[in-house]
């Protein structure tokens, strides 16, 4: 993800102008060593609205294989997902 917003939403414009942001998008997930799991799990229920059951989930899915889909979707909800998770300094990548 961009770290300058006028970056991102130039980007933005670029796809949609293409057409390409349309589903299937992911924003994924990278493990670390730095965080834990409850940290984890909130911000992942906080990005998406997801329950408990279906962050931790994804916690334990980019725990053991050292990543994790998020989320399937748009290309613009993958990036505000992936804006929320990176606030507490989570590892995310948005593909197309």
């Amino acid at each position: 993800m961009a770290e300058n917003p006028l970056v991102e939403l130039d980007l933005i414009e670029k796809l949609e102008q293409k057409n390409e942001l349309k589903a299937p998008w992911n924003c994924i997930l990278f493990n670390d060593d730095f965080h834990t799991f409850d940290e984890v799990i909130y911000q992942i229920m906080i990005a998406t609205g997801y329950v408990q059951e279906k962050a931790e989930q994804i916690a334990m899915n980019a725990h053991s294989a050292g990543k994790a889909v998020v989320y399937s979707g748009e290309a613009e909800e993958c990036l505000r997902i992936s804006a929320i998770l990176e606030e507490i300094f989570l590892l995310t990548e948005v593909q197309g």
